[in-house]
């Protein structure tokens, strides 16, 4: 692999610090070998490509905490319709959509398996680095259990029930152990639970409470066995959210309705929020855009939209970690920066915005020795812009705007008209 020289750029490093002009950073071998002052990089005696890019922003590739890559957006008549196989096809352009909005890293929060993981890792697919929960964990009749009154289950055709997939329905200690187990085994990164119902399951509220905390202290016992596993929960009812949190899980996703003593908790133990403003918001555009969201789905969002976005501004105002997150999969992918913005409507700066996405969103994953931040010996993903982020945060969602991605020290996609210049 050839070694990149980026020059002459001013770098965002995902640390939260103020931008540095006039720097360069030097790739080699995939990972980022030097960063310092345009005068100051020590230049290897081997081939190096050299990228000028004054007039540029350079930032760490950004994570999404929560995406669906084997989702498109929920249409339940053409899920019953569509080919087993299809959507493992459908989730190559979902990734690549992704890594051409700027996300080299992801945690896919169910529905892409440890072989899709693999087809990236080995350069079948262009797609995001990846941690994986396999399905989620549902009680029966929970959010995540598709079963219809008419007696139809659609479940498998969304999640799960096929070889390295597990179907994620269980109840009580005993069969909640197991089912972990079977997750873990099935080559889960992540364990997810549903503590809450939602917004897209058919037959139940955001606020209904499911699982007990004894059952979710299970899961966490058992995941934290497998080299300390984490567990991470939709989790939207305030009880259910408090629930997941006593029982020591990782990370709240989504988090609608929070209270007081649910933050202080959370700040206690350290948990970490990954608010996806985005989908509440993606559900209502796509109901008068496309028609193809449920009326359960439209009227829930509804319901929820406002209360979400005051939960999560006083989450941030109290000091919860928050990690960026998205649930794309329920919107189409490639919308994932559109986060940045409405996580600055609840009261980030830019800047901590950008922090969400990159340095925090890497250490919810447990990955902040590899990626997140531009320093030495990390991955090398980059995002290079032409625009100021810092003054204009939501010229990110414009692709066209994402001008270069690098991932692991390649170059995946490169809007420049210039020529970069090989020593």
């Amino acid at each position: 692999m050839e070694a990149i020289l980026i020059k002459n750029v001013t770098l965002i490093d995902g640390k939260g610090g103020e931008p540095k002009k006039e720097m360069a950073v030097l790739v080699r071998d995939g990972r980022i070998a030097e960063v310092g002052h345009v005068n100051r990089i020590r230049i290897p005696d081997v081939p190096v490509r050299t990228i000028d890019a004054d007039g540029f922003t350079l930032l760490p590739g950004f994570i999404d905490a929560h995406v669906h890559v084997m989702m498109s957006p929920v249409n339940f008549a053409n899920s019953l319709n569509t080919p087993f196989s299809y959507k493992f096809y459908d989730s190559i352009r979902n990734m690549k959509a992704t890594v051409a909005a700027g996300v080299t890293t992801v945690r896919d929060a169910g529905g892409a398996d440890a072989g899709v993981k693999m087809a990236v890792e080995n350069g079948l697919v262009l797609g995001p680095r990846m941690k994986i929960s396999i399905t989620p964990l549902s009680i029966t009749g929970g959010h995540l259990d598709f079963w219809q009154r008419s007696g139809v289950d659609v479940t498998p055709a969304l999640f799960g029930g096929y070889p390295g997939n597990p179907l994620g329905v269980c109840d009580g200690p005993d069969e909640v152990r197991k089912k972990v187990r079977e997750v873990l085994r099935a080559g889960a990164d992540f364990i997810k639970v549903c503590s809450t119902g939602g917004v897209m399951s058919p037959t139940d509220h955001p606020e209904f409470t499911q699982f007990t905390q004894a059952e979710l202290e299970v899961m966490v016992e058992e995941a934290a066995f497998h080299r300390g596993i984490k567990v991470m929960a939709h989790a939207q009812g305030n009880e259910g959210i408090k629930n997941a949190v006593r029982a020591g899980v990782h990370s709240i996703e989504h988090g609608i309705f929070l209270d007081d003593e649910a933050i202080e908790l959370m700040l206690k133990q350290g948990t970490y929020l990954v608010p996806t403003l985005l989908a509440p918001l993606a559900v209502l555009e796509m109901a008068e855009q496309e028609g193809t969201m449920p009326e359960h789905a439209i009227r829930k969002s509804k319901e929820v939209i406002e209360i979400h976005r005051e939960s999560i501004r006083q989450a941030f105002r109290a000091g919860v970690k928050i990690a960026m997150g998205t649930d794309a999969g329920v919107m189409a992918h490639g919308q994932n920066l559109r986060e940045l913005g409405l996580l600055c409507e609840i009261g980030m700066s830019p800047m901590e915005a950008i922090v969400a996405a990159t340095q925090m969103a890497a250490a919810c994953l447990q990955w902040e020795e590899e990626v997140g931040t531009i320093e030495k010996g990390k991955w090398a993903d980059f995002v290079l812009t032409g625009v100021d982020p810092l003054k204009n945060i939501r010229a990110l969602e414009n692709q066209d705007q994402i001008v270069m991605v690098i991932k692991g020290g390649k170059i995946v996609k490169d809007l420049r008209k210039q020529e970069s210049k090989t020593k």
